[in-house]
């Protein structure tokens, strides 16, 4: 059954706030931590469907896991060499990242997996990372050549020294975890600088990764240990309520405990580029990620033109930025972003078709969206497409409008941010 909300204009936001951990992480810490020898206890762990479509996916292939449902995970891995084949299809749900970044470690395993999800997960691209797979010798079958379901059979892999052919962190984690499980180091170099969380993260966990520049290397069958992670805030969701305060008139929101790695922080500096008032204090490092609390405060923003490196940094959060557009003073552009049109919709059409409805003037590119600025929201019915980011966005547009925006739809936000409503309601209500 589908489900509504409606969201009412508001000012005079005020509170602090917690996110829930970051998604990235979460995922991570769970697949590195099944595969390493030894317990890793994660605390502030993101207990979402696709989380969690992790967490089942793994306890399917003998891994124990412990805590499932909450925010403090316990996983017992069982070492590079110990996953045992499933007895049935891995449901990833709706998740990429479940389905492409376990790709790589279904890649180094000597049996054989299928993997599928939802139909709006079985319609994403995966040759992506099919392809560079294949050049590992691993075998990948699927729908209409790479769509899931996807069936692979791994093991024995070479190395590989693998050039990307767009920006993207899924493609990178993907190699690098197959690169476990090769003959010798392997590869990768971007295009652009992705998110490394990966990077990050298998270093914490023992195996040699470095990096030099854009250049990705892992060196085969290393010792993964397990060990404590504690999953900062996730910045994606954050970005929500840091438009909020910005945009809501004598608005002063704090957030705490949120992930600053400068391969995410994209959204943080687009909005200081358009004149957001946004301090970033006590900063700290846990679990080999920087970490800081967020001050917002109401203020006046300026269009600005984005593109390049730093769309990559803000992928996930344009549709909000898109909103913060749409009352600034002067036109912003959002350029080299075609990526959005392999996410969970085809966010450039959905962005422009949805903030329309609501009054926003806004042109949709090939690459990206042309914001015309200072746009009055009179509010109306939205529809989610199906899509977390864009349902939480049109949210925070209720915020701002005359009258209100109804959701269509809003199941889609438990994939990501479950307290998403509950955090919303906590400071409109203050």
């Amino acid at each position: 059954m589908f489900t509504n909300k409606t969201i009412n204009p508001k000012s005079k936001l005020k509170g602090e706030i917690h996110p829930p951990g970051d998604k990235s992480i979460s995922h991570r810490s769970v697949m590195i931590g099944s595969i390493a020898k030894g317990v890793t206890d994660i605390t502030n762990f993101l207990n979402s469907e696709d989380c969690v479509a992790t967490i089942k996916a793994f306890q399917k292939m003998g891994v124990n896991i412990e805590g499932i449902g909450t925010s403090n995970i316990k996983v017992h891995g069982v070492g590079l060499d110990g996953l045992k084949e499933s007895n049935d299809v891995l449901d990833m749900g709706n998740s990429g990242t479940s389905t492409r970044l376990i790709a790589g470690i279904l890649a180094g395993q000597p049996f054989y997996s299928v993997m599928t999800g939802d139909s709006s997960l079985r319609s994403r691209p995966m040759k992506r990372v099919a392809d560079p797979l294949r050049l590992m010798d691993a075998q990948i079958y699927g729908r209409k050549g790479d769509l899931a379901p996807l069936t692979i059979i791994g093991g024995n892999l070479k190395s590989i020294d693998y050039q990307t052919p767009v920006a993207s962190a899924q493609i990178k984690s993907c190699i690098l975890l197959a690169g476990l499980y090769a003959d010798s180091d392997t590869s990768v170099t971007e295009v652009a600088e992705s998110r490394d969380h990966t990077e990050r993260m298998l270093r914490s966990f023992g195996a040699e990764i470095t990096t030099n520049g854009l250049i990705h290397k892992v060196k085969g069958h290393p010792e993964l240990v397990g060990h404590q992670v504690n999953v900062p805030s996730d910045i994606s969701s954050a970005a929500y309520f840091i438009v909020a305060g910005l945009l809501c008139p004598n608005s002063e929101i704090i957030i705490k405990n949120v992930g600053v790695n400068p391969t995410r922080t994209g959204i943080i500096d687009a909005l200081k580029q358009m004149g957001a008032n946004i301090s970033i204090e006590n900063i700290r490092e846990e679990s080999a990620e920087p970490v800081a609390d967020i001050i917002v405060k109401s203020s006046q923003l300026k269009g600005c033109n984005f593109s390049g490196d730093i769309i990559v940094r803000m992928i996930d959060e344009i549709p909000i930025l898109v909103l913060a557009g749409t009352q600034a003073e002067g036109e912003t552009t959002i350029r080299d972003a075609e990526e959005l049109r392999v996410k969970e919709s085809d966010r450039i059409m959905t962005t422009v078709t949805e903030f329309r409805k609501i009054g926003a003037e806004l042109d949709e590119l090939d690459d990206g969206i042309a914001i015309a600025g200072q746009s009055r929201l009179k509010g109306g019915d939205c529809e989610s497409h199906g899509d977390h980011r864009m349902a939480m966005s049109l949210a925070i547009a209720g915020l701002i409008s005359e009258t209100g925006t109804t959701i269509h739809n809003i199941e889609c936000v438990n994939t990501s941010f479950p307290e998403f409503w509950e955090i919303l309601s906590s400071i409109t209500n203050s």
